[in-house]
């Protein structure tokens, strides 16, 4: 509704792929200096297939399907560089180290890779954005207060390529003082629809009136404000969430299968991890103690599922086992090799011990500390209700929340805010179809260490 971006999204896969193939025949009328014959052609996309899907896989990876990237082209360029440059390493592995190609084009390869990225770069960053620009905005009356309110209509507003515009912002209070006045008001904005935030008590004895709207002639389509905040920033308004809400959203999904699935692959990554873990101990706990003195182990009191408490294994990052602290608040700090476990996650690893009981799962809000939880839930409304599903190691708010230069986790009560309004997206909307986007993702974190 508001960006479009399920249709932008497969516009610029598609794209992609034609681009693909597009370079290829490019590159061996490069080449040869001719058109292609069929045989030479079809020869190059059974040896190119195949990485055709392992560079969609890295693009998607990347977040170069992320809305974000599809909305605006801060970064872009460096972005698509960064992504060539690891699908150059997977094209050599691929056609030098992989028996069986029947293929080795070192030429054509370089040709194609300079081509494909010429392509890219031009369809990316000129194309797409010229031709998945809306025609016209539809003209919207946001009908809501508070700081949501004003955080949407300042990115949408900001935005062209969104498919929505608010032109007539107003707070309930200046609706119920003059419907007269508001009716006017949007004829003469020639507003088309109404997105209003249908929880605000004040405009509960006009909802009728303004429900009216939306069957009269002519009507005004109604959306709730919820909803299109959610659409834009992939989280909830905060500010609005009533028991209502997490009586509708917060329990059991109605489906076996996904609970099921979901341990399954608990059990399946847990015992990945343990493999990485047992590799990597001789090797953390040198470092560790090339650094300095302290376990090579650290274990904590976190939260788990339901508010129940779980002690976590870590591989000690900081000079002494964290106690729950914000920045600034002790003496305690980040070593230098805890600094790489953690930017690798490798810090994570021994974890794999909570998964296997069934304490944690991989994918799921993140877990605090017993100290710091307790703190949170003292000031945050609603906060321990994050925990009514299993806890993870990567969650939602962990792939979509930036945080200051070089911290990968909230530093502040108003960060967790923001990170509790994710993570009540996903209690909201999980799936399985959602853990993977994470899983995804994460690996992409870890690859690049940048947000999508």
């Amino acid at each position: 509704m508001t960006s479009g971006a399920s249709s932008r999204t497969t516009l610029l896969f598609l794209g992609d792929i034609v681009i693909f193939f597009a370079s290829l025949w490019l590159t061996l009328l490069a080449r040869y200096g001719a058109i292609p014959a069929d045989d030479l052609f079809n020869a190059h996309i059974g040896a190119f297939f195949p990485l055709f899907v392992l560079w969609l896989l890295v693009f998607y990876m990347s977040g170069l399907y992320g809305k974000r990237i599809i909305l605006f082209k801060s970064a872009l360029t460096g972005a698509i560089f960064r992504v060539q440059l690891a699908n150059i390493i997977i094209a050599a592995l691929y056609f030098f180290a992989i028996p069986g190609t029947g293929l080795a084009p070192k030429t054509n390869l370089l040709l194609y890779l300079v081509i494909s990225l010429a392509l890219i770069m031009a369809w990316r960053l000129f194309i797409f954005p010229t031709i998945s620009r809306p025609s016209s905005r539809e003209r919207a009356a946001l009908i809501a207060s508070g700081p949501e309110a004003d955080e949407l209509a300042l990115e949408v507003n900001g935005n062209e390529r969104y498919q929505l515009s608010f032109p007539l912002r107003l707070a309930p209070s200046e609706v119920i003082g003059n419907l007269e006045e508001f009716h006017a008001r949007l004829a003469a904005e020639n507003i088309s629809m109404l997105v209003v935030d249908t929880e605000d008590d004040a405009l509960r004895p006009l909802l009728p009136k303004l429900y009216e709207l939306t069957f009269a002639q002519p009507g005004y389509p109604f959306a709730e404000f919820s909803a299109i905040y959610e659409e834009v920033f992939d989280r909830v308004p905060l500010s609005l969430l009533r028991y209502d809400w997490f009586l509708k959203n917060a329990g059991p999904t109605g489906s076996f299968i996904y609970p099921f699935a979901k341990r399954l692959i608990d059990i399946v990554g847990g015992i990945i991890m343990g493999g990485v873990t047992f590799i990597a101990t001789p090797f953390v706990a040198l470092a560790l103690r090339l650094e300095g003195a302290g376990p090579v182990f650290i274990s904590q009191k976190r939260m788990g599922r339901d508010g129940t408490l779980m002690k976590s294994y870590k591989f000690r990052s900081m000079t002494f086992a964290d106690q729950g602290m914000w920045p600034g608040e002790g003496e305690n700090k980040v070593t230098k090799v805890g600094a790489f476990l953690r930017s690798s996650s490798l810090d994570e690893f021994p974890q794999f011990i909570n998964i296997l009981k069934g304490e944690l799962s991989l994918i799921g809000p993140r877990n605090d500390l017993e100290a710091l939880g307790n703190r949170l839930a003292a000031e945050l409304p609603y906060y321990s209700i994050r925990y009514t599903v299993p806890p993870g190691i990567t969650g939602w708010a962990q792939i979509n929340q930036r945080y200051a230069e070089g911290k990968i986790n909230p530093q502040s009560v108003e960060d967790t805010k923001v990170r509790l309004a994710y993570d009540f997206y996903y209690v909201k909307n999980r799936s399985l179809a959602l853990d993977i986007v994470i899983a995804l993702k994460t690996v992409k974190r870890m690859l690049f260490r940048a947000s999508s």
